[in-house]
């Protein structure tokens, strides 16, 4: 029950925020372009409060689910502009602006979304940067046709020099790749009581993350426990094994991964080879490994599970320069919204499910998680995360959504005529249905991955 309140208050202040910051967007360009805004509303459903300033109410709803702008004639029904024959026209309607000025109110939103992301980064890495702290630094997994095979490193090794540094945690480590990207650094690891010293070549920067050295092969043992199953996917090689939510992952053909990056670098090496997971259900072993064959999918190999959040390791803050921070957030944004895209283009090319996908429910699970973290890091990053997915949605050339107002106000200046009420109305109202519907169907799934129900299919 307190999982289930924490996920729902999460759920409320995370999307109100991104949806009121969303509709602020439109509501400042039309107040800029001389539309007139009859409302700007905190929440849905009755009036609770709020005050009268000029043409627009400010006010506050019952139902604390985001927000709305109302502008005057900005749907088909509520024109009274010079298409409604017999009307005077207003010159504070929407329609009775320059479609480019239109254009720029429906753009205004996801725009708001953007600089809302940047933002927050920009806040979370200049003011905050949790970095693991973890000492002594270990190799947990080692890519075995990868620069750091080549030079001798073996998973265990324990990195005793790392360039000038003696006995550096993770993070050191991290940051003197990221100084010497480019060159070949001398390392001295520990093994089994004895030393060895090597040289790495090391070909770009450090990982975000702070888990790997992208391109050398290396990643570091920077969490305790195994990898937990959060849920199977439907008709995935995982829950065909045996696979159920709750389950945990003791080991890979023996190997012991602690998170999901060398896992899935495992799985890419193996190229479909059948793997034997050891499995911890109920906090018992069970008596036979459950042999799991890889599937692919987007050239790539998946078992087809999602995991929870893994034990978190000790932090520390190591805030940026504001630059630094600057160029943090410029590419944190820019690879969470090229992953989006990318996501998207598998769904209309039919290589990704829509069933992968994750509706209200699934956003709300993930927000508790993140609220009941001690640190900041989930926190920034999934508020981020969901501003850059509601702004890129909201442009997708769909009716309803602001892509699909600049779509139609396109073709109309291609026309140099505007579109039918009629037709707009009937556009809108089949556009609706639509939305509603993948609305019900992404939140049945949400529902349908539950642990409760994960766990009854088995």
């Amino acid at each position: 029950m307190h999982s289930l309140l924490v996920s729902v208050a999460a759920f409320i202040v995370l999307v109100g925020i991104m949806v009121i910051v969303h509709e602020f967007g439109h509501f400042a360009v039309a107040k800029l372009c001389g539309v007139r805004v009859e409302a700007f509303s905190v929440g849905f459903g009755p009036r609770l409060f709020g005050v009268k300033y000029g043409d627009t109410d400010y006010k506050v709803c019952l139902l604390p689910l985001g927000g709305y702008v109302k502008m005057t004639g900005e749907t088909p029904d509520q024109i009274t502009g010079p298409t409604t024959e017999g009307l005077a026209e207003d010159p504070g309607a929407f329609t009775s602006h320059p479609r480019w000025q239109r254009m720029l109110i429906g753009a205004a939103g996801p725009i708001a979304n953007f600089i809302l992301a940047f933002f927050l980064m920009v806040f979370y890495f200049g003011w905050i940067n949790e970095v693991p702290y973890v000492q002594p630094t270990t190799i947990e997994w080692v890519n075995p046709t990868s620069p750091a095979a080549q030079a001798g490193i073996k998973p265990g090794d324990v990195i005793q020099k790392f360039g000038t540094l003696t006995d550096p945690d993770l993070e050191k480590v991290l940051d003197a790749a990221d100084k010497d990207a480019g060159k070949s650094i001398p390392v001295t690891v520990q093994r089994n009581g004895q030393t060895f010293t090597t040289t790495l070549p090391v070909k770009n920067e450090a990982d975000d993350s702070g888990v790997e050295l992208p391109n050398t092969g290396l990643y570091f043992h920077y969490v305790e426990g195994p990898i937990k199953v959060d849920q199977t996917l439907s008709d995935s090689p995982a829950s065909r094994a045996g696979m159920q939510a709750g389950d945990q992952i003791v080991a890979v053909d023996g190997y012991a991964f602690h998170t999901l990056d060398p896992l899935i670098e495992y799985l890419q090496e193996g190229k479909g080879k059948p793997i034997a997971l050891t499995i911890q259900r109920n906090n018992e072993l069970l008596p036979q490994p459950l042999i799991v064959h890889p599937e692919k999918q987007n050239a790539g190999w998946r078992l087809g599970f999602m995991a929870m959040q893994p034990n978190e390791p000790k932090m520390i803050l190591r805030p940026m320069k504001f630059g630094d921070a600057v160029s943090a957030s410029s590419d944190y944004c820019v690879q969470a919204s090229t992953m989006i895209v990318q996501v998207l283009h598998k769904l209309f090319t039919r290589q990704a499910s829509v069933k992968e996908l994750s509706g209200p429910v699934g956003i709300a699970r993930v927000a508790g998680q993140a609220a009941e973290t001690k640190y900041w890091s989930p926190k920034f990053s999934l508020a981020a995360g969901i501003s850059l997915n509601l702004g890129i949605l909201n442009l997708l050339p769909f009716p309803i959504l602001d892509g699909g107002l600049i779509l139609l106000l396109l073709i109309e200046s291609a026309l140099r005529h505007d579109i039918s009420i009629v037709v707009k109305e009937r556009i809108y109202q089949a556009a609706f249905v639509v939305l509603v519907m993948f609305f019900v169907y992404v939140s049945f799934n949400d529902v349908a991955k539950l642990p409760i129900f994960t766990h009854m299919k088995h």
